[in-house]
């Protein structure tokens, strides 16, 4: 069993991402970690809370973290999760308290206490890891590796017309704290960016089957995906944005369902035009080899994904 944290900022999608994790006999979710970006961390750390009730998976601690980018404003997303930040379920308020622990601390301490074993699943700005490897250097050798939704890499057309970032090729989580970025990853960790590439592909959507599967299901959180589902429809998206987070947490279950490639990636902190853009060079030569050489998704099987997913979430 892979012992993981879930690093999120709920979110519809994380909230997916956050019961797919929690009901998977394959992951440990050891922590969920809440940060700010699709909201305030008040918002994103109270909303991972109230799904971890609606499972009856209050043994699992929720950590509230960074507030703000590491050196810059936070930025007001585009994309609208509804006035309850998941798709309009207005689950009830929780009642468990938040961990005691800041975010940045239970990473490092987790780290320690399972030197080797630990994943960290990022599903929104990588602030919280970032702090976590600048407060504690010695976390780059304790953790096993990091999967992210994270980046843009221009390997097909979805990379940049399915865009989510607030410049016109970034990604959201990169673009809202790209110096964060930076630092994850430049850290030497072994580090999975499953960018827009494959995370927002239009392969990612339900059949009609699943989601009426999901309508007549008794489980709560099915019927959380439908409500999410029914609220992207209404406001001119399809269903993969409710589940884009969610092919981290597929992809820690089972890699085999992306097909990655090898590369060299900077991240842009300084132009206002590309802010956020993750470059990847693929050139044959006078390529930037200084660059960080990461692990990329390139191609996922979508309905074995999809088939996952839908399994865990009626369970």
């Amino acid at each position: 069993m892979k012992k993981v944290i879930l690093d999120c900022d709920p979110g519809m999608d994380d909230s997916v991402a956050i019961i797919m994790a929690a009901k998977s006999p394959d992951l440990e979710l050891l922590a969920v970690t809440a940060v700010s970006g699709n909201y305030p961390v008040s918002v994103t750390c109270a909303n991972a809370r109230k799904v971890l009730e609606m499972l009856g998976r209050t043994d699992i601690p929720v950590a509230g973290g960074m507030a703000h980018p590491m050196v810059r404003p936070a930025p007001p997303d585009p994309f609208s999760h509804g006035r309850d930040g998941q798709g309009e379920n207005f689950l009830p308020d929780p009642v468990t308290p938040p961990a005691a622990e800041h975010a940045v601390d239970i990473i490092i301490r987790l780290a320690r206490e399972n030197p080797g074993e630990v994943t960290v699943l990022c599903t929104g700005p990588m602030s919280n890891l970032a702090m976590a490897i600048t407060k504690a250097p010695e976390l780059t050798e304790q953790l096993a590796g990091v999967i992210a939704i994270s980046g843009a890499f221009g390997l097909n057309r979805y990379a940049f017309t399915n865009a989510t970032g607030d410049t016109p090729q970034s990604e959201w989580n990169v673009y809202v704290d790209p110096e964060a970025a930076k630092i994850v990853y430049e850290s030497g960790l072994p580090l999975v960016a499953l960018g827009l590439d494959v995370a927002t592909h239009f392969d990612v959507n339900f059949s009609e089957q699943q989601i009426r599967s999901f309508a007549d299901s008794p489980r709560p959180e099915a019927r959380f995906l439908r409500q999410a589902i029914r609220y992207a429809d209404g406001i001119g998206f399809e269903a993969y944005t409710t589940i884009i987070d969610c092919m981290a947490v597929g992809y820690a279950i089972d890699p085999t369902l992306v097909e990655t490639i090898q590369g060299h990636v900077g991240v842009e902190t300084e132009s206002r035009l590309t802010l956020g853009m993750t470059v990847l060079d693929r050139r044959h030569h006078h390529a930037w080899t200084h660059l960080p050489r990461i692990t990329i998704g390139a191609k996922a099987d979508y309905s074995r994904f999809l088939a996952l997913l839908s399994e865990l979430i009626l369970r």
